[in-house]
């Protein structure tokens, strides 16, 4: 594996099964750099394994692939090169879609209704004149509220989600039905679901007076046309997308509590809760509040027995069947792998998986067993796990893995950190960790006191002390990596992302000594400016660093006069999460007082460049890291 092979790393999207639950149909998405994008198609897969999977669609990139009720059709989102995604819906069998939508900035989240005549969907609304031209010739923005922009797309304020539906009949090609708005107002809305007799709808908003400076959202349900507008939550928790349960009695939601300051987020288990669907009792929360997190970009199922929800364990993620009556889940796939958003039809369930020795394959269970139903992994090479656990001085574990390199060593070590902090690192196949390996280095990483899937109570230790904390930790899962044969304490470098970022510059000040280089990514620097520039700042720095007293001693950059090691900084352009001016406020007081330190800085990305940016761009930065590494390692 090197740098330049990102397209042998595939992702696979959320399912969907036909009714019957004989065929499963799948979105593979594949980087191309050769046309510098990403390559999107449908997969027809049987559920029984008695056939290979069959492309469906070649399009740009196709995904959110939804059966209809009645299995003929196939509705699904195709990316369009100046309006983003759109609807589009094909014969089930294979054929020409046909084109359902035409909103100037794409639509999300398509689900059917249940008689199969109609499909709900969102799209964000642009205030008039905004978003169709040069954008530097468009009119200033008054902004009004703290919560008005959103990393990957930009501003939010003048151009809200809300919900639509269309009808699903075939069209001539030369046009697109008519979309029928349901919500209205200054709000965003998310996580549309029909009720199974076809009633209502539900989704996810904040509507409250007073929602700009907290995170409280709730559920919602309304007639198809908008009317009879109801809230069935309390107004008292962080909701997001609601389901109805298949006899349309009540509604089952992912979120959290936010607290009696109701903004707090950052190291919260999201779990899963059950209100009735008339909103006359209040949301009970059915999984325990300290074991079980939501897996990150999964979604909870509500299916006839219960619900499907993947939960962090560990590194890994496990597939639950949570009873609606609460108690202990049922754990219908586990181990050393990473579960993602099931479906389940007709007493089949397909759920996409990712392990070490792939990036995800489509795995059936039912009766007969559990079945691999593909196999999209393109590459036989994947560097294993080894999995290590360390002690920390005041004897706290700490879970972890070592990717070595091919060959005897003495090799170079690489200790690498997680975001978040409220992530985990995991048994899979990880872009990042191959391509350093397979270059000749020995890679460390783990999960710290305040990463997820090890319990509410191992993240939230971090709060208000998060470089110190996280230091212990991280020190002692190299010390113990250290202990293995064949790796060199001498040459030893630091490297990470957003949080990462932060430990990494935190790192290279309190603990320069271990190692010889560092590279500082997306990173969290000074607290005072993230606080009032980062799109989840003016909330995320009280909740993680504590009150603002607090922040110069919490801020990676006031230690920066101690940093002796060579130093990268990476950091996209466009980045809402951790702006720029971090990055820069650390280069400049680095340059100033004559430290070796360089800045890498990529246009027209955002904070996800490393997972989602362009193909090329992404390929440049594997290169400059690997560079980074030769001179200094």
């Amino acid at each position: 594996m090197t740098s330049v092979d990102i397209e042998r790393f595939h992702s696979l999207g959320a399912p969907s099964l036909s009714p019957d639950g004989r065929t499963a149909v799948v979105a593979v998405v594949r980087p191309d750099t050769a046309a510098d994008t990403y390559r999107g198609e449908l997969w027809r897969v049987p559920t029984d394994g008695s056939a290979e999977p069959v492309r469906l669609t070649r399009g740009r990139r196709d995904s959110a692939p939804a059966f209809s009720p009645d299995g003929t059709r196939i509705a699904f989102l195709r990316t369009e090169e100046e309006t983003g995604a759109q609807l589009y819906v094909m014969p089930a069998g294979g054929g020409e879609p046909w084109r359902l939508t035409g909103h100037p900035l794409g639509v999300s989240e398509p689900v059917w209704s249940p008689d199969g005549t109609r499909l709900a969907y969102l799209a964000r609304v642009p205030e008039e004149g905004r978003y169709r031209g040069e954008p530097g010739k468009e009119a200033p923005r008054r902004i009004t509220t703290l919560q008005y922009q959103l990393d990957g797309v930009g501003y939010t304020n003048d151009r809200r989600a809300h919900l639509f539906t269309v009808e699903a009949a075939e069209t001539d090609g030369e046009r697109t039905p008519e979309p029928v708005r349901v919500t209205e107002g200054d709000h965003d809305h998310s996580g549309p679901d029909w009720s199974p007799d076809g009633r209502l709808l539900a989704f996810a908003s904040a509507r409250h007076e007073g929602r700009d400076t907290d995170l409280v959202s709730d559920v919602w349900t309304c007639a198809p046309d908008g009317t009879g507008l109801r809230r069935i939550t309390r107004n008292d928790l962080v909701a997001y997308a609601p389901r109805f349960t298949p006899d349309g009695a009540s509604v089952v939601f992912t979120g959290h509590h936010p607290g009696p300051e109701r903004t707090r987020a950052t190291t919260e288990n999201q779990g899963l809760w059950s209100v009735p669907a008339d909103g006359a009792a209040p949301p009970v929360r059915l999984t325990d509040e300290e074991r079980f997190n939501l897996g990150l970009g999964a979604a909870a199922v509500p299916a006839a027995d219960g619900v499907l929800f993947p939960a962090e364990h560990r590194g890994a993620v496990h597939l639950l069947l949570v009873p609606y009556g609460g108690g202990e889940p049922e754990v219908l796939l586990g181990g050393e792998r990473l579960a993602g958003t099931p479906a389940r039809a007709a007493g089949t369930t397909v759920v996409p998986v990712g392990d070490q020795g792939s990036p995800g394959e489509l795995v059936a269970l039912d009766r007969a067993g559990e079945r691999v139903l593909t196999a999209f992994n393109t590459y036989p090479g994947w560097l294993p796990l080894e999995e290590i656990e360390g002690t920390a001085p005041d004897g706290y574990p700490v879970h972890g893995w070592l990717i070595r390199p091919p060959g005897p060593g003495p090799h170079p070590v690489l200790l690498m950190i997680h975001g978040g902090p409220f992530a985990q690192y995991g048994w899979k196949v990880f872009d990042e960790a191959q391509v350093y390996a397979e270059a000749g280095y020995a890679v460390v990483m783990g999960n710290p006191r305040g990463s997820s899937g090890y319990g509410q109570a191992h993240g939230r230790a971090v709060l208000g002390d998060v470089g110190r904390v996280s230091a212990a930790d991280l020190n002692a899962l190299l010390d113990e990596a250290l202990k293995r044969d064949g790796l060199d304490a001498g040459r030893a470098g630091v490297l990470g992302g957003s949080h990462g970022g932060f430990m990494t510059t935190w790192m290279a000040a309190h603990h320069g000594e271990r190692f010889r280089a560092a590279i500082s990514e997306r990173a969290v620097n000074a607290v005072d400016s993230f606080h009032g520039s980062s799109d989840i700042g003016w909330e995320f720095a009280y909740d993680l660093y504590g009150d603002a007293e607090e922040w110069a001693a919490q801020s990676p950059l006031s230690y920066a006069d101690r940093i002796g090691v060579p130093i990268l900084i990476i950091h996209s352009e466009q980045d809402l999460r951790c702006p720029l001016e971090q990055a820069q406020r650390l280069f400049t007081v680095l340059k100033r007082r004559g430290a070796e330190a360089e800045m890498l800085v990529f246009p027209g990305e955002g904070h996800e460049m490393s997972r989602s940016g362009l193909p090329s761009h992404r390929i440049a930065r594997f290169e400059a890291i690997l560079d980074w590494w030769d001179r200094h390692l």
